[in-house]
């Protein structure tokens, strides 16, 4: 099985040594576990939001840094909002903002972070680089 070298915090490790036999018996469950939850929350996301929503989406995390404690429906609702108030991202792709904002705020914490990852992977990611967002998102979302 091919070896992953990730940083966790204290309390992190912790908890996987007192629910696990092992740090690493629990790593190998929640990795595999949490991937899976990713693509089954993206295809929920990829229900609830069209393309052009999703390619708003995109766009309006370029450049942008996710952090583990920003995993919340909150931050992407924020950095949605702000790039579509700024920059008029959402105009670019024929979105209205009032039909997005209210489809982001029905998003679960889960869902909101699944959509933060994919997005932000697509500008990070040397895999996807030079693919174009319909093509991204029909390569992931279905």
């Amino acid at each position: 099985m091919p070896q992953v070298a990730a940083r966790i915090t204290h309390d992190h490790e912790q908890w996987l040594k007192n629910y696990f036999k092992t740090k690493s018996a629990g790593a190998e469950f929640i990795l595999p576990w949490a991937v899976d939850m990713f693509f089954k929350s993206m295809r929920a996301v990829a229900q609830e939001l069209n393309v052009a929503e999703l390619k708003t989406v995109l766009e309006a995390y370029q450049g942008v840094k996710i952090l583990p404690n920003q995993c919340k429906g909150a931050y992407l609702f924020l950095q949605v909002e702000e790039a579509c108030e700024t920059e008029s991202v959402h105009n670019n792709h024929g979105v209205s903002w009032p039909n997005l904002e209210a489809k982001l705020k029905r998003l679960s914490d889960v869902h909101s972070t699944a959509l933060m990852i994919w997005a932000s992977a697509y500008w990070v990611s040397k895999v996807w680089n030079g693919v174009s967002f319909e093509e991204y998102i029909k390569l992931t979302c279905s």
